[in-house]
């Protein structure tokens, strides 16, 4: 079993790099909605940047979830739906969305009076597409609600981290080492495809982000966010599991009175791991 498990991870982790990469190749040439300018914003130096890296994540791990071999088609089908519903969903938000209502609290907020907007559409889009995910990998009926919650949750907590290069999929690289090393430690192929295939697809495109030439936005953080929410439901018993969901919700309630930038930046060891692979401040962008 550890040899299959071994075997499920390089296939899922190798799938995922490898159509995340091409995929990312053929946006860039032909963008999946739109033209180059559609997807093109502007970073937190005020420099311009695309937001292609998302749909090639999804396109990446998508790929890779429904080729892995190995994986009991309800976890297939579960992979496929997380990513797609979160990044959809998510692409949804960067293409039409806007900024004047910020967090689960503005988008409430904006709700009560009366205006729907695109992050209130995404947030109960993702809630119901985590749901039907976890549904079907849920141990138990009663299970569905912790697991959707878990993958929903992660889903919006990944997006929180996608403000600085490289910063989201260092978060999620190293929030599922982790979840891969429990499926690699149990032997279990299914357990760890489903970590590897996240983590291979984002690893892929991680020298664009810290390049500053792309970064994963709402679609790519979302997928991401959502299929390691999804693996810690498949990995992880319910102790594990709410333990999880703690963690994520009492991280998420944090970030509406504290900025992670401010806090990660004042922890030397944090800030130590956020730089890494960035180009300093002064640095003009290669190619």
């Amino acid at each position: 079993m550890a040899r299959r498990a071994l075997t499920a991870a390089l296939a899922g982790a190798l799938l995922g790099a490898a159509a995340a990469r091409a995929a990312y190749a053929a946006f860039t040439r032909r963008p999946p909605v739109g033209d180059a300018e559609t997807w093109s914003r502007t970073n937190h130096r005020g420099e311009p940047i695309t937001l292609l890296e998302g749909p090639a994540f999804v396109a990446g791990a998508g790929v890779a979830a429904a080729a892995v071999p190995g994986l009991p088609a309800r976890v297939r089908v579960a992979a496929l739906l997380a990513a797609a519903g979160a990044g959809g969903l998510g692409a949804y938000d960067d293409l039409y969305g806007v900024t004047a209502s910020k967090g689960f609290r503005g988008h409430l907020g904006a709700l009560a009076k009366g205006e729907v907007t695109s992050g209130a559409v995404k947030i109960a889009g993702i809630g119901l597409t985590g749901l039907a995910a976890a549904a079907l990998t849920a141990r138990r009926p009663a299970d569905a609600v912790i697991d959707g919650m878990l993958v929903a949750g992660a889903a919006n907590l990944a997006n929180l981290f996608d403000l600085r290069p490289g910063r989201a999929i260092k978060v999620g690289l190293l929030a599922g080492a982790p979840l891969l090393a429990a499926g690699l430690r149990r032997g279990d192929p299914v357990a760890a495809a489903l970590a590897a295939l996240p983590l291979g697809a984002s690893a892929a495109l991680l020298p664009e982000d810290l390049g500053e030439r792309a970064m994963l936005g709402d679609a790519g953080a979302n997928a991401l966010g959502a299929l390691l929410g999804l693996t810690a439901a498949v990995t992880l018993g319910r102790p594990g599991r709410l333990a999880a969901l703690g963690t994520v919700a009492a991280l998420t309630a944090a970030s509406e009175k504290v900025s992670f930038t401010k806090v990660i930046a004042g922890n030397p060891v944090l800030n130590r791991i956020d730089m890494l692979g960035r180009r300093p401040p002064e640095q003009a962008p290669a190619g």
